[in-house]
This record gives structure tokens, C-alpha cells and sequence, in this order.
């Protein structure tokens, strides 16, 4: 389905224009190493000033589940996914229980990975291991969306019908990503972080207008919802049900905390420059979802309006109709289209690479250098770092073909979000709390991690799409965790080196 304008001439050389000037950030960035470390590639020194922390910050939060995957969720769901401003907002939340106590800690001690903090806290490298992994596999599950979502904006700029523009689009985008994140490391990515927020703030800016322009008012779209959950017995207008409701409170508990868990967006932290500019960034960070979500959520009630019929994964493609609708109309419609997909593109390849350079950094710090190469130099270390860069993408741009068509960005969400839950006992209240022991809090991980996968692959009856009534299947796990990691840590007491905070 070619769900998305035709580029033109002018848009297919300004977008390419657009791409090949991240290469070129990538090699300005390479100039800007002041070492040849792991710390200065990934954290860039610690020097993310206010402006740079903010919009990286925000590239990490909004992605291709933001565009294609939230306006997807709306079409599928109509106007209870107005849930997704809820969730995005309690992310920021979230972050403010523990983001300035650890920024102090990751300052003092100079941490590199999430994984540092835990082998420093608990002093267990099982756990630490464990962790690990579980943060490496929800990176792979995070950019296999990224690159599913580039696919699909690909295909649908293509106009040629029933093409390999997908494989193309993928192969092409990553390539460009892998490149120029291997040359400048953070930099890199975060200047192109800087890039693409501001063209998408003025980009969207005139999207919205343009959106109402084009279509009219959300009443007269919320009505035609109306007469049609009337005629077919749907719910896109109805006021929620009860489990709909308790969903609700599911995902922004789920989200919220497991958002800001990723590694990327620890290591942004640890990446500040100061409390103070850190501190600053989360407090505007507070209001970003109002305006991102309005567009998604208008976006998706619009196309669920004017354009019905798409089901399954292919409700993904309902931002890319709303998209070739307002090209269509005028040329300035078609000049804030092609702005915004290039700034949408961009955004969905740097934070695959964010999440590719945190899965190198953890790879090689975390397991290689402290399992196997304990006295290999920094300089020998980042040349690994890179290598799995390369190979990790290989690998997941393979699983991306195989899922195109098999999976919703949604449904690739929920998976990360009940494996990232798990970590809270042992990253927020390991951090505030003393007492919390590291083989209670591995024992914990095990069973909510056994609770969180059984259920939604389980196969049982009272499981719907990975809930129990709505509830998240990592949620219902972390009760389990939280209480074995409590009522073991007080049974075992403060043994291994465990570090008071």
C-alpha cells in the first residue's frame, strides 16, 4: 500500500541531501574525540550542556512508535489511546525518583554503563550480568521497531507498488546510521538529536495547522466515530470501559517507569554536564508530550475517520495517510510533508543508533572487558565496541524482515516495557534504599522475569494481547519481584560489599 506522498524531484533530493548531511555530522563529530576511550565515544566527556541534553533527551523519548506506531495505536483503538499523553508524561515523573540522585553518583564514580552502577551497588556479577542482558535484548526489540518503522516511511515514499522498498529503505537507513554513529560515537548521534528536534518543533507546528485545515475539526471527525460505533457496535467515541480503564493505569505505570529505564536514557544522564543542566532539561521535558501527542492522537483519529478499512500491523501506515491527504492539497502542504518526514526519519535513526551504542558499550564493557579481556586498553576496546556495532545490526535489520508483517509497533512495546519494570528494585529502590541485598534482588528478577514471559506466551485464556485484564504482564511480575527482593534483602541482610548510597 503506498500510504505516503510521492517525494518529487525536490523532496527526494532534499531528503537525500538531508541523510548524507548526517554522514557528514558523523565525520565532524570524529574530529571533535578528545580521546580514544570509551567514555569520551559514549558519553561525550560528560559534557551535554542544557540545550543538547534536551532535545537528545527527547529524540530518545519520541521515536517511530511516537509517529507511526502511537497514530497507529489511536486508529486501532480511537480515543482511549489519549492514554499515550498520560504515559509519556509520567515518564518525566518517573525519571525525577531517581535521575539526580544517580547523575550525582555516576559523576563521582564515573560510570559508563547502567551496569556499572549495579556492580558497584551490589557488588554481584550474576546480577550484573543478568541485567545485562535483559537490557541488551530490549535494545534489539527497541530497534527492530525503529528500523520496521523506517521501512515502512520508506515504502511508502516508494512509487512503485509491490516493490522491495522495505528491504531497501531498511538496508540503506541503517547503513547511513551504523556509519555515522561508528565515526562520532554520541556526538554524533546527539547533533543529529539537535537537528532533528528543531525541524520537527516548526515541522509539526505547521502539521497541526495543516492537519485541521485539511480535515476540518476533531467534532466533525469525532462524530462520524459516533454514528459509526452506533451502526457497527465499535468503541472508537464511547466513553472506556472498566478494563479499558484499568489499562489505562497499567500503561502509565508501565511506561512511565520503564521508559526511563532504558539504557540509552541512563547513559544521557550520566552524560550531563551538570545537575543543574540536567535538572533543567527534565523540567521542559515536562511539557513535551502535550504537544507530540496531540499531533499523533489527532493524526489517528483523523485517518480512523477519513480512511477506515486498515487492520493489523498495517494501522502503522495511518500517519503516512494523513501525510499524502495534506500533501496533496497545496504546495505548502507538500513542503511541511517532506520537512517533517525527514526530520520523522531522522529521528527514528538516531534513536536506533542511541539504542546501538548503548548495546556496544554494554556488550564491551559490561561483559567482554569484565568476563573475558579484563586488561585490554581502552583504544582495543572501542574497536571491539564497533565491530558489534556492525554485527548487531546485521543480525537485527534480518529480524526486521522476518517481523515487517507479523507485529504492530504496539505490540513490540509492550514486550520491552514488562521486561524493563523488572529492574526497578534494582535501580530505584537499590538506590535509595541501604539495605536491599544483591542476591535477593537477583532471586526477585528471576521470578518477575518468569511471571512477565510465562503469561503472554503462556498461551492461557485469561491472557488478551500479553494482560490480565488489562494489567501488563510485566506489572503483574513485578509484585513478585519487589517482594522476594524485600523479604530477602531483610532475611540475608547487608552481605557481598553491598555500598551504602
Amino acid at each position: 500500500m503506498n500510504n505516503l506522498p510521492s517525494l518529487g524531484v525536490g523532496g527526494s533530493l532534499f531528503i537525500i541531501f538531508y541523510l548524507v548531511s548526517l554522514i557528514v555530522l558523523g565525520f565532524i563529530a570524529k574530529k571533535s574525540l578528545k580521546e580514544d576511550t570509551l567514555s569520551d565515544f559514549y558519553l561525550a566527556g560528560k559534557g551535554f550542556g542544557f540545550g543538547v541534553l534536551f532535545l537528545t533527551l527527547f529524540a530518545t523519548q519520541y521515536s517511530g512508535n511516537t509517529f507511526f506506531g502511537f497514530t497507529g495505536a489511536t486508529y486501532r483503538n480511537g480515543f482511549s489511546w489519549i492514554l499515550c499523553l498520560h504515559f509519556m508524561t509520567a515518564v518525566v515523573a518517573a525519571y525525577l525518583t531517581f535521575a539526580l540522585k544517580l547523575y550525582k553518583l555516576s559523576n563521582d564514580k564515573r560510570f559508563l554503563t547502567p551496569c556499572d552502577f549495579i556492580q558497584y551497588r551490589y557488588n554481584n556479577r550474576l546480577l550484573t550480568l543478568l541485567i545485562c542482558l535483559i537490557m541488551i535484548i530490549v535494545l534489539c526489540n527497541f530497534v527492530i521497531a525503529q528500523l520496521i518503522a523506517m521501512g515502512r516511511a520508506v515504502e511508502g515514499l516508494s512509487p512503485i507498488e509491490g516493490s522491495n522498498t522495505f528491504e531497501f529503505g531498511v538496508l540503506g537507513l541503517a547503513l547511513i546510521m551504523v556509519i555515522y554513529g561508528s565515526l562520532g560515537g554520541i556526538r554524533a548521534v546527539a547533533w543529529t538529536d539537535v537537528i532533528q528536534g528543531i525541524i520537527l518543533f516548526f515541522g509539526f507546528f505547521f502539521l497541526l495547522l495543516l492537519m485541521f485545515d485539511n480535515f476540518g475539526s476533531l467534532e466533525k471527525a469525532t462524530n462520524i466515530l459516533i454514528t459509526r460505533d452506533q451502526e457497527t457496535g465499535t468503541n472508537y467515541a464511547k466513553i472506556p470501559e472498566t478494563k479499558t480503564l484499568i489499562s489505562w493505569g497499567s500503561y502509565i505505570i508501565s511506561v512511565g517507569f520503564g521508559v526511563c529505564l532504558y539504557p540509552q536514557a541512563i547513559q544521557r544522564i550520566f552524560a550531563s554536564r551538570s545537575e543543574r543542566d540536567l535538572r533543567k532539561s527534565l523540567s521542559v521535558m515536562a511539557f513535551m508530550p502535550l504537544p507530540t501527542m496531540l499531533i499523533a492522537v489527532s493524526a489517528g483519529i483523523f485517518a480512523l475517520a477519513y480512511f477506515p478499512g486498515l487492520e493489523g500491523p498495517q494501522t502503522d501506515k495511518a500517519f503516512g495517510l494523513v501525510l499524502k491527504e495534506i500533501s496533496s492539497r497545496s504546495g505548502l502542504g507538500y513542503m511541511m510533508v517532506i520537512v517533517t518526514l525527514s526530520a520523522v526519519l531522522a529521528a527514528m535513526m538516531s534513536t536506533s543508533d542511541s539504542a546501538l551504542l548503548s548495546i556496544s558499550s554494554m556488550a564491551t564493557k559490561d561483559i567482554i572487558q569484565r568476563f573475558f579481556r579484563s586488561q585490554a586498553t581502552q583504544s582495543n576496546l572501542l574497536k571491539t565496541s564497533k565491530k558489534i556495532s556492525w554485527s548487531v545490526i546485521f543480525i537485527l535489520v534480518c529480524f526486521c524482515f522476518l517481523l515487517k508483517d507479523n507485529t504492530s509497533l504496539i505490540q513490540l512495546l509492550d514486550r520491552k516495557i514488562d521486561l524493563l519494570v523488572q529492574l526497578i528494585p534494582a535501580f530505584i529502590i537499590g538506590l535509595h534504599c541501604n539495605k536491599l541485598n544483591g542476591q535477593a534482588v537477583l532471586m526477585g528478577l528471576v521470578c518477575g522475569l518468569a511471571v512477565s514471559l510465562v503469561l503472554p506466551f503462556g498461551g492461557f485464556n485469561f491472557v488478551e494481547n500479553g494482560k490480565v485484564y488489562g494489567i501488563h504482564a510485566g506489572l503483574i511480575g513485578l509484585l513478585p519481584n519487589t517482594t522476594v527482593a524485600l523479604l530477602g534483602s531483610y532475611i540475608l541482610g547487608n552481605k557481598n560489599g553491598i555500598k551504602a548510597l
